[in-house]
């Protein structure tokens, strides 16, 4: 496996993109995002991350210092929302995630600025959640990073090891296997469950490298960030039908995973009716 991270324009064809996903274990594509939407979700979250707190590092800490992080970005971005909300990553995690599920689900949500000073995080997995499941593991989790700045090798470009989602547990990667995303603002890296990763350092940069987190899982297993506290349950109510699915507020018709007692919802939705 050639350590290099293919990439694509959003308008390729969808089933030769998840053919270069599926055979690296990560994929960039780019043009995702209009200027116009990158710099809406920026504003949209300028004063939270201006009061995000800034640690300091502790080396042996999963997350490094000197990063800027906030999330329930469902909440606090309607950009974002709509972002979330993709036809490229609707068809690539409909080719990734339906043959292990019947419906899928919005996992994690994360705004990361990575500061100059930063180091490299370990490498993972996402579905490292669920080590129930040897490795290689099934299907269980699509992630994507949103590039709000230009992401470079020395800004802090995501780290990825292509072709480690078919790894065994005990194979560990070179430092040769260890490639950095490069993508322009408004580019989006898609990487599997399987693919280890992790944030890269900004070790010359002066610059703030800025990406947003968006990852997706197996409708039947517990999202990593609880998305039904994560979001006022009248602004779910407001939202599309599809979009309100997709964060996990719908049952699982086909299994009856999620099912309600649709009348505790109806005095609400009274409420909003009469208010519009």
């Amino acid at each position: 496996m050639s350590s290099t991270i293919p990439a694509c324009s959003a308008n390729d064809d969808p089933d030769a993109m998840y053919t270069k996903l599926d055979g690296a274990g990560c994929l960039v594509v780019e043009d995702m995002a209009s200027p116009g939407q990158v710099t809406a979700v920026r504003a949209e979250l300028a004063d939270r991350m201006a009061t995000a707190k800034v640690a300091d590092d502790k080396p042996d800490a999963f997350y490094p210092g000197i990063t800027r992080r906030v999330v329930a970005l469902m909440h606090r971005s309607p950009t974002m929302r709509d972002l979330m909300m993709h036809p490229v990553t609707e068809q690539l995690a409909d080719r990734h995630l339906l043959p292990n599920c019947s419906k899928w689900t919005l996992n994690v949500t994360a705004a990361l600025e990575v500061g100059p000073g930063a180091r490299d995080q370990v490498l993972h997995r996402e579905e490292d959640l669920y080590p129930y499941f040897p490795l290689p593991r099934p299907n269980l989790i699509l992630a994507s990073m949103w590039a709000m700045s230009d992401f470079t090798a020395d800004n802090g470009g995501t780290q990825l090891v292509p072709g480690s989602h078919r790894w065994d547990a005990d194979r560990k990667a070179a430092p040769d296997e260890v490639v950095r995303a490069e993508m322009p603002a408004g580019s989006v890296l898609y990487w599997l469950g399987g693919t280890l990763h992790g944030a890269g350092a900004n070790s010359t940069s002066g610059d703030w490298r800025y990406g947003i987190v968006l990852t997706y899982n197996l409708g039947w297993l517990r999202q990593e960030e609880n998305q039904h506290v994560s979001i006022p349950l009248a602004d779910v109510l407001a939202l599309p039908d599809a979009v309100r699915g997709r964060l996990g507020f719908d049952m699982d018709y086909e299994n009856a995973l999620g099912f309600y007692d649709r009348s505790v919802l109806a005095p609400r939705t009274t409420e909003r009716k009469a208010s519009t």
